[in-house]
């Protein structure tokens, strides 16, 4: 679980430092750095399991992928900032399995992971051996005394006991200076052997990445919890396709193997399961009577079917992009082996604003409860969206929400565009004096497309009411009055100055 991420230098990600709990929606106009925010949480945990290059090509260029690594540094213009940095704060499983199958068990759970990254331009004997070098390394453990002021968010004894182990240790991953080199150093858990070191200029990927149970418990368990950090990327026509006999059995980052994972789930207790996942997709649909698995013996298929209350059966193909995407949540909410953290952008996309709410519900359900005890039935899960939906910040509790602007700002003496983070006034992300704060309020009328100053009025003119139900929805939030005229017009009138 991602408690505290402080970044400088990736994209326009120039200087933040964002606190998380189970469940953070972050809202900001298109353009403002939001999917910014995600590929950075993604690269980080791109760079547990792959090479430096490697993890720094997945990351999405701004016209998709880019063969140009730079993109991924801070730049203005053609200058770009040659380095970046991250700090991590996580709670991580206290088991893991490394990839020989040995079992590792962490001797303390709370921890830190710093990683600054340079991109070099210099030659080594005549060709330049890696664009990426390791400027530093570390993992650290956070005293359990310091868990309330660094994570902030309430929970309770009973879910503070179950994620919090160990006591006070020694560093598992450093970094030193010896004449002039770099050596990035891996520390065994509670011994006082010899650390492994490396030369941090040669490293093609991080220590972290190497990790293995006999050595490193410790540390493999924090590698594996930057692992589970994925980026839900829900495809409709991934979530369409039936599954064959020999399918992976979880959902994939895209959506796919919806019904081999639905399958798997019901395997113990086929009935319960069904309507358990049917009762999520009736938040939605109320005309959901059953959701079942249709077996295909011949050609060794499973397929998903939804049967309305009529009876009528609605294969995957058939649904709609925001039922599947719905479904596929609900599923995952359902499904108590995916656990770590999950990010999502614009999860209103195909749901009705009357329908919103139920999503954010889901969503809220999917995150671990802080008010009982990590299990088996409340798996240490974490979910952050992000939206500029106004409609869907006016449902999110101000808690779990933050605000994201671009705004041009003075950092080691020059004016930079980058991205600033607000907090909603009250909530507990406020940490100190210096914590930008913004009303809920601002932030939907920010977003809002029927606001353009808060002294300026507005009127919206509707041409019929088949629309109504959506922007009554907008009305509800930002305390705007319609006028739904008799006589259609052919127009949306957006105000006037």
């Amino acid at each position: 679980m991602l408690t505290r991420l402080q970044i400088k230098g990736f994209k326009n990600l120039v200087d933040v430092d964002v606190r998380f709990g189970p469940f953070t929606c972050i809202a900001g106009c298109n353009g403002v750095g939001k999917s910014n925010l995600f590929d950075a949480i993604f690269f980080l945990g791109s760079l547990a399991r792959m090479p430096l290059l490697e993890a720094a090509q997945s990351v999405r260029g701004e016209r998709g992928r880019s063969g140009d690594i730079r993109h991924i540094f801070n730049h203005s213009g053609l200058v770009f900032n040659p380095t970046m940095s991250f700090i991590a704060d996580m709670i991580i499983p206290r088991k893991a399995i490394d990839d020989l199958g040995q079992e590792a068990e962490a001797r303390i759970t709370f921890v830190r992971y710093s990683l600054n990254l340079r991109y070099r331009t210099e030659e080594i004997s005549g060709r330049i051996t890696n664009p990426i070098e390791i400027l530093k390394e570390e993992l650290t453990y956070i005293p359990k005394g310091d868990f309330k002021k660094a994570t902030l968010f309430k929970c309770s004894p009973e879910w503070k006991k179950s994620v919090l182990i160990g006591r006070r240790t020694t560093e598992f991953i450093s970094t030193v200076s010896i004449e002039d080199k770099t050596l990035i150093k891996l520390h065994q858990d509670g011994s006082a052997g010899r650390a492994q070191t490396h030369l941090a200029e040669k490293l093609p990927r991080t220590v972290l990445s190497t990790v293995n149970a006999a050595e490193s418990p410790t540390a493999l368990c924090a590698r594996r919890e930057l692992e589970s950090w994925i980026l839900l990327q829900l495809e409709p026509g991934a979530l369409r396709k039936p599954d064959d006999f020999n399918a992976p059995a979880t959902i994939g980052k895209d959506g796919a193997h919806l019904a081999a994972t639905v399958h798997r789930l019901a395997q113990k207790e086929p009935e319960s399961v069904y309507q358990e996942i049917t009762n999520g997709l009736k938040e939605l649909i109320e005309d959901v009577s059953q959701i079942t698995i249709d077996i295909d013996d011949k050609r060794l298929l499973y397929m998903l079917v939804v049967t309305d209350k009529n009876g009528t059966r609605h294969p995957a193909h058939a649904l709609s992009d925001g039922t599947l995407r719905f479904l596929a949540l609900s599923v995952l909410k359902y499904d108590n082996c995916t656990q770590g953290l999950i990010c999502l952008e614009e999860p209103e996309n195909g749901i009705h604003p009357g329908r919103i709410s139920s999503m954010i519900s889901l969503l809220n359900d999917m995150a671990v409860e802080t008010s009982e005890m990590v299990d088996e039935t409340n798996p240490l899960r974490q979910v952050i969206v992000n939206t500029h939906s106004p409609v869907f910040v006016g449902e999110v509790k101000e808690d779990s929400l933050i605000m994201l602007e671009n705004r041009e700002i003075l950092y080691n003496g020059k004016l930079l565009n980058a991205v600033v983070i607000s907090a909603v006034e009250g909530s507990w992300r406020i940490t100190d004096d210096k914590t930008r704060k913004i009303a809920k309020s601002k932030i939907i009328n920010y977003l809002s497309p029927f606001f353009k100053s808060e002294n300026e009025t507005h009127k919206i003119v509707l041409n019929s009411t088949s629309n109504k139900s959506v922007y009554d929805h907008y009305a509800e939030q930002l305390e705007i009055k319609f006028d739904y005229p008799k006589a259609a017009e052919d127009r949306i009138n957006y105000g006037k100055d």
